[in-house]
């Protein structure tokens, strides 16, 4: 009842929906019947109805549909819709809904069956405040149904605002969980699209921020499809809807003007059938920053003969110019428009809601209590145990006195990150902790620090409460403010980037000083962040560490069980964390191969391996077994390999398989994940878990980026985290290993 009271304060003309007074999805009271126009016949294939369209259409017309504000035609009963709407973990800036954890978080739970879950519940909510908004006659953004979600870019640089939304560094992970996400954003229908998800920035693009309007990317054929596009090769064979190419260059070519990545890979390569759309302001930025045009004709031509088909933006608007001086004609309109009139087709905007199973959708599934227990389900899956100290976690006996503090603990703008909506059931990490502490527990609360304060600022004095406690709770880390996009983190001093990755010198100094007033007491550390934090002296301080990532609207519970031993950790990092900001390379630097960038080339040690994550629980691997040990070309080999719970609570652990291969004549990763899979464990329980390397998994790319089947050894490794030697002194299970030889017939 509440969810229904609020959408009718928001869309009074919602009440229509719920009354059985249905209007047409693509249409309004006044639109001319079904049938007059042979594109409104659901009859007639696709391609037909978009061609009778066109045929309708005057260039006028054709051209105010290309931007994403698109016009209303009104003589053919064609409705105004702004293609402009975010969903990256929740409907972003619209009516009130779920948010769930940011992109980084959802990456760290390695579960496709639960981000395909979350893709769901996000478009059952996105269909709901549509239909109540086109009963209402609201066409404005964000309340439409293309999305121009997930961004699946690599995370190659923790200085990045953005990465944090973002599923990390790893191309194979990013592309499996970005698919998950985008099949249950679209559905299952044949013939209808549930909403349809974009995926975005395409194709070389991970800042830095402030010179992203004007930067030139350039990296090796290698780089390019070993690392930078493999994810968005995945999505198109997903069938993902729309594509946005990103602001800056790519190997000197504008990337939304660009012929090799927009024609040459994208649709002659990979088949794309859907949209491209630009990212907002890009073609602007061709004439005013770029220098590859001379102004918005020239500038508007170029991206509509490169395979653009909505500019977000104005620039299109310039087209009737383009023509008219030659650059282009009508057809190429014609033929850019026919691919984006084909998702409005598909999304059932020109078809009765009879015809479309998604229109029945209602309100109540909008911030519903499932959407809400999954926000925390997933939150739970992602909070990543990276230190317990002689087993300070879970608390045990029912401490008498707790105290939380920390510049995060009570903040719930860490639970939101960036690209998020606006929640009613924000739960903070200090609300979380207070509802689930047991009830003869005393908890204090004082926040210490401050986000922003300096080392200087701080005095020992903020913390006297840490002596007087059984154990203290420090919530420390960043926020959206800090890392973002651009104007948004308003206290980011560098476009929303980070100038070094180390945590803030004044949350430091605190943290000791509470190490300190401890004493021998424990002190439990939970770290809010979108991106990597340089923190070793926190790893020595604290008895238990906690990353929660921006852990979303039912983030404080999810911390909460966690601590209290009502959940068991499960989460592994997406990406891997450095000892400091000296191991990075220059951030204008794309290189990953000779850049020694991420855990598939950074030849030192980090802080946190790629991948790593401990649990209450104990696992072991053992009896590593693939179905063969010499594969030919074509071969697919089929590996098992046994994990055993040791501990004494059920638990979940992600295995993950790498393959390494050796005395190849050209680089190659040291290691690269295949494959992984979620596995819950009782006590002493053991499960044989099975794998499959289909022949493209032992393909390499070459130094002219071909993907060569090459005659060598591998190594195959299955572990909890990607192999290494610090992973295991941390903590992880030993992995296991064996060789498999690969030849060419």
């Amino acid at each position: 009842m509440r969810g229904f009271l609020h959408l009718l304060s928001i869309f009074p003309g919602f009440l229509s929906i719920c009354t059985g007074v249905v209007i047409a999805q693509g249409g309004s009271p006044g639109k001319p019947p079904t049938g007059q126009h042979a594109f409104r016949d659901p009859a007639l294939s696709l391609n037909e109805r978009i061609s009778d369209l066109l045929g309708h259409l005057i260039l006028k017309e054709k051209i105010s549909l290309m931007t994403h504000e698109s016009a209303a035609v009104p003589r053919l009963g064609i409705p105004a819709y702004d293609w402009w709407n975010e969903c990256l973990h929740g409907i972003a800036r619209s009516a009130p809904a779920t948010i769930f954890p940011q992109a980084i978080g959802m990456a760290a739970t390695f579960d496709t069956d639960l981000v395909h879950r979350v893709g769901n519940a996000i478009s059952d909510e996105a269909r709901a405040i549509y239909h109540a908004a086109v009963a209402r006659g609201v066409r404005e953004r964000y309340m439409g149904l293309t999305f121009w979600s997930p961004n699946i870019n690599i995370f190659r640089d923790p200085r990045w605002g953005r990465g944090q939304e973002t599923y990390g560094e790893d191309p194979y992970l990013t592309g499996e969980i970005g698919a998950a996400f985008v099949h249950g954003l679209q559905g299952d229908d044949p013939r209808y699209l549930k909403v349809a998800a974009g995926a975005k920035h395409y194709a070389v693009h991970s800042g830095p921020e402030s010179v992203r309007h004007s930067f030139d990317a350039v990296v090796s054929r290698k780089d390019l499809y070993e690392t930078y596009l493999p994810a968005f090769k995945r999505l198109v064979d997903e069938d993902v809807a729309g594509v946005m190419c990103a602001y800056n260059r790519t190997n000197h070519e504008v990337c939304c003007g660009s012929q090799t990545l927009l024609t040459g890979i994208l649709r002659d390569q990979w088949l794309f059938g859907g949209y491209v759309v630009t990212d907002c302001g890009a073609l602007y930025d061709f004439y005013m920053f770029h220098g590859v045009s001379a102004g918005p004709a020239e500038a508007a031509a170029l991206g509509l003969q490169s395979g653009v088909n909505v500019n977000c933006g104005d620039v299109f608007g310039h087209l009737r110019e383009s023509i008219e001086r030659g650059l282009v004609d009508e057809a190429d309109v014609d033929s850019a428009l026919s691919k984006q009139l084909a998702i409005r087709f598909r999304l059932g905007m020109f078809d009765p809601d009879s015809l479309v199973p998604y229109s029945g959708i209602g309100e109540t599934v909008i911030r519903s209590d499932e959407h809400a227990a999954l926000a925390l389900e997933t939150a739970r899956k992602s909070i990543v145990l990276l230190k317990n100290r002689d087993h300070t976690l879970p608390l045990g006996a029912d401490p008498s006195r707790i105290y939380v503090t920390g510049n995060n603990a009570a903040d719930v703008d860490v639970l939101l990150g960036n690209y998020h909506g606006a929640g009613a059931n924000l739960v903070s990490i200090l609300e979380g902790i207070a509802a689930h502490a047991p009830p003869s527990s005393i908890v204090q609360y004082n926040p210490g620090v401050l986000l922003g304060q300096t080392a200087g600022e701080v005095t020992s004095g903020q913390t006297w409460h840490a002596t007087q406690n059984d154990v203290t709770i420090a919530v420390v880390g960043l926020s959206a403010s800090l890392e973002g996009e651009g104007g948004d983190a308003i206290a980011s001093d560098d476009g929303g980037d980070r100038r070094t990755i180390e945590l803030p010198a004044g949350q430091v100094k605190f943290l000791k000083m509470l190490r300190e007033a401890c004493g021998t007491k424990p002190l439990i550390v939970v770290v809010c962040s979108g991106s990597a934090i340089a923190m070793p002296e926190v790893h020595d301080l604290a008895d238990a560490l906690l990353w929660a990532w921006y852990p979303g609207e039912q983030g404080g519970n999810a911390v909460a069980e966690v601590i209290f031993g009502e959940a068991v950790p499960s989460g592994k990092l997406p990406i891997t964390v450095y000892d400091s900001t000296g191991q990075l390379g220059d951030f204008e630097d794309y290189r990953i191969a000779e850049g020694g960038r991420t855990y598939r080339y950074f030849e030192g040690v980090p802080l946190y391996p790629f991948g790593f994550g401990l649990s209450y629980a104990r696992f072991t691997y053992s009896d590593l077994a693939p179905s063969r040990t010499t594969a030919g070309k074509g071969d697919t080999v089929g590996v098992t390999v046994t994990v055993t719970n040791n501990g004494d609570v059920p638990g979940e652990e992600v295995a993950q398989l790498y393959l390494t291969a050796q005395d190849v004549p050209f680089r190659t990763p040291l290691y690269s994940l295949k494959d992984f899979q979620r596995v819950r464990l009782d006590p002493n329980e053991s499960k044989k878990l099975h794998f499959t390397l289909t022949p493209d998994r032992f393909t390499l790319i070459d130094d002219r980026g071909n993907a060569v089947l090459v005659p060598c050894r591998y190594t195959l490794t299955v572990g909890g985290s990607s192999p290494s030697k610090r992973a295991v002194d941390l903590g992880a299970p030993e992995p296991v290993t064996t060789i498999l030889t690969v030849r060419e017939q």
